[in-house]
Formats: C-alpha cells, sequence, structure tokens
C-alpha cells in the first residue's frame, strides 16, 4: 500500500467517516460499502499494486 492511501483507494477522498464505516461482508472476503456504491475484494486491499482501480 502506499503511504497516500487515498492514491490507491480514489472512491473514499471525499466520503464521511460514516460512509467509509458502513461497510458488510457480503461474502469472504469481498466488501461492500452501499453509500459509495464501491465493492472491493479483500486481495485488492491488501495488495492495491497487483488490482490497479485505476488505469495507468
Amino acid at each position: 500500500m502506499s503511504s497516500r492511501p487515498f492514491d490507491d483507494f480514489p472512491c473514499f477522498r471525499d466520503a464521511s467517516v460514516g460512509a467509509i464505516q458502513n461497510v458488510s461482508e457480503l461474502t469472504p472476503g469481498h466488501f461492500y460499502w452501499p453509500d459509495l456504491d464501491v465493492d472491493l475484494g479483500l486481495k485488492t486491499i491488501q495488495d492495491p499494486k497487483m488490482y490497479p482501480l485505476k488505469s495507468e
């Protein structure tokens, strides 16, 4: 993970704390933030460079 987490996960940059904390684990290792309409797998969270959310 970079030293600037919002670089890897820009969808959280302007989100409220409440929206970030409102998360459900839909299936093992798959998380969903309904207020942000964002879903991420655990592998993406652990190693965002392997699974970039934006193209280079």
